[in-house]
């Protein structure tokens, strides 16, 4: 969607979620703290299912340290339009959850550089379960719905630079 001024002069250009319904979507999802990944699914779900997007594959991997090289062989594999990388790494006693919050970030940021795929990190980094919880209840906030536009969107700007892919 392109943005105009008053004057009616292109100022940029935004992706809008709504037109990506054709997007073929790659979902590589964390067992480890599993609940919450599945709670972050649902939402996921939910925001394709009303855009009309029904390409989505889903990959689990062990846990979100394993999502960066699961994604790189996947987008070789499956050929998405965009990447949804979802789990939850959870501040614990030691600080194992730093290399492993960094690593995933970092990783998740070389592949989609890499690749020239949008990957979404949709890996939430809390300092306990509670606020885990809190990023993906049910009834309130959940952070599985703004990854899933944010997919969408990108998509739909990738579209509008570089045209639509030949099917």
């Amino acid at each position: 969607m392109k943005i105009e001024d008053s004057l009616g002069h292109v100022r940029g250009i935004k992706g809008d979620y709504t037109q990506a319904s054709f997007a073929k979507v790659l979902i590589v999802a964390a067992r480890f703290n599993a609940t919450i990944t599945k709670a972050l699914l649902v939402e996921v779900e939910n925001v394709l299912a009303e855009s009309g997007c029904d390409k989505a594959t889903i990959i689990w991997v062990p846990g979100a340290f394993e999502i960066p090289l699961a994604t790189d062989l996947a987008i070789q594999e499956y050929h998405p339009d965009v990447v949804i990388c979802l789990g939850a790494v959870i501040r614990g006693e030691t600080p194992h959850f730093d290399f492993v919050a960094q690593e995933v970030s970092k990783g998740t940021m070389d592949v989609s550089l890499k690749r020239g795929v949008p990957v979404i990190l949709g890996v939430l980094t809390t300092d306990s379960l509670s606020q885990a919880e809190d990023r993906c209840s049910v009834s309130g906030l959940n952070k599985g719905r703004e990854f899933g536009i944010a997919a969408l969107e990108m998509v739909s700007l990738f579209d509008q630079i570089s045209g639509p892919k030949a099917t």
